[in-house]
């Protein structure tokens, strides 16, 4: 071997990026995480994500224990998401120009005084129409951390080879909160109190998100209130494409894949009078879409990400045929595994395409509006799938809503994926330098 390898310089050239290739970054993992400032923030992060993971299972729980509805609790749970999609990306842009700190501390005393008004409200027995309000004005006080993150990553390590690995990271985050989250939201709710996940969520929320706020040396500078070169329309013209309009589609479908198996699966383990152990099956797609999602950044990967992307969507609506062939809860734990597998992958293979397709002087504009597509989804779907599991489909018809929306966007992503891939090549031409961190164009 060493003899063919002297014979051959290329050959050891090769072989290099070959290793290389099949150890991909650990080092940029640790490097990331070492640039000054930057553990902290993740850190600090960590637990306002899980809060965020929890409020989904804690409101739905809260709300079914006191009105004995899944129709009720859908409809607020839709709620605070809808909220969450309208408000989200006008926080983003007040805190671009103003600052995070300065607009993120009174956001987060605003939501723990949504938090405690929809308690009080539900445990009073105040009617649905008021619960509905309470829960709005939870969803519109959530700050985006996971946006809030993007942009102190982008400040601290913009144009090094260290950020993708911080997106990774921020990836493997969410896979963890969303883990742990619903895990936890549903003993505390049915083993201790019904508020108790609400309210443990709220303080996680509120308390680590006081955290984050203090750390203001990491985060991206105020950008002037208005100057003639930065209007509106051009921020928002350059996301009005038909590609990024694709994108945010699947979003949507992504979104009403979670809301639906929210309530679908809280339903189901109440059916089979096994409550408490909703928040263990719903959190075991995110147990299997953890390590696909580790699995899928380590591959060697051959083809284009708009053509992984419908390939993975159909692998999604497939899987998501068996938890309606599931008639116990032990059933519905392993149909929901292959499912899970596929959602990591889908979420990184579509920030992936965001990134080239969206001019990057708007990215974190555009991550926003995904993250928002997705929360509306989470919406209708949380409300709508209320109602159809009170009614006679029962937890089937339920179900049938992830399916059907998977189905959709994957035929979106086929008949647009020689689209996405013109595209992203295009994108991915060099931009001049727009000055500080976090800045508009």
């Amino acid at each position: 071997m060493l003899r063919r390898t002297a014979r051959d310089p290329g050959r050891a050239a090769r072989l290099a990026r070959r290793r290389v290739a099949a150890r991909p970054g650990t080092a940029s993992y640790r490097s990331a995480l070492l640039t000054p400032g930057a553990a902290a923030f993740f850190l600090a992060a960590a637990p306002a994500r899980l809060g965020v993971a929890m409020a989904g299972l804690g409101i739905v729980r809260l709300v079914h224990a006191e009105t004995g509805s899944f129709g009720a609790a859908g409809l607020v749970t839709g709620a605070f998401a809808v909220a969450e999609t309208l408000a989200g990306p006008r926080t983003a842009r007040l805190m671009d120009r103003l600052g995070q700190s300065r607009v993120l501390v009174p956001l987060l005393y605003a939501h723990a005084g949504a938090i405690a008004a929809l308690v009080a409200l539900a445990l009073t027995g105040a009617p649905v129409t008021a619960l509905t309000a309470a829960g709005a004005a939870a969803g519109a006080t959530v700050p985006q951390f996971g946006a809030l993150c993007a942009a102190r990553w982008s400040a601290l390590l913009r144009g090094r080879a260290e950020l993708t690995a911080a997106f990774a990271l921020e990836t493997i985050s969410n896979d963890m909160a969303f883990l742990l989250g619903p895990a936890l939201a549903v003993p505390a709710a049915t083993q201790v109190h019904p508020a108790a996940g609400t309210v443990l969520a709220g303080v996680l929320v509120v308390g680590a998100g006081l955290a984050f706020a203090a750390l203001r040396g990491t985060a991206p500078g105020p950008t002037a209130t208005s100057t003639p070169d930065r209007p509106a329309t051009r921020r928002r013209g350059t996301l009005l494409t038909r590609n990024f309009a694709t994108l945010l589609a699947v979003g949507l479908a992504l979104g009403v894949f979670f809301g639906s198996m929210q309530v679908s699966v809280s339903a189901f383990a109440e059916v089979h009078h096994a409550a408490a152990a909703a928040g263990l099956l719903y959190g075991l797609m995110s147990a299997a879409s953890l390590p696909a999602g580790l699995a899928y950044g380590r591959l060697r990967r051959h083809t284009q990400a708009a053509a992984q992307l419908p390939r993975i969507l159909t692998f999604l609506a497939c899987a998501s045929l068996l938890p309606l062939l599931a008639d116990a809860p032990w059933q519905l734990g392993l149909a929901l595994l292959l499912p899970g597998a596929g959602v990591a992958p889908c979420i990184v293979v579509c920030s992936t395409l965001v990134e080239s397709v969206v001019d990057r002087s708007v990215l974190t504009e555009a991550f926003t509006w995904t993250n928002s597509a997705s929360a509306a989804g989470i919406a209708v779907s949380a409300a709508a799938v209320g109602r159809l599991v009170d009614g006679p489909g029962g937890v089937r018809a339920g179900f049938t809503v992830p399916l059907l929306a998977l189905s959709a966007a994957a035929v979106l992503a086929w008949s647009g994926r020689h689209s996405l891939t013109a595209d992203g090549a295009a994108a991915e031409r060099p931009l001049p330098e727009a000055g500080s961190a976090g800045a508009a164009p």
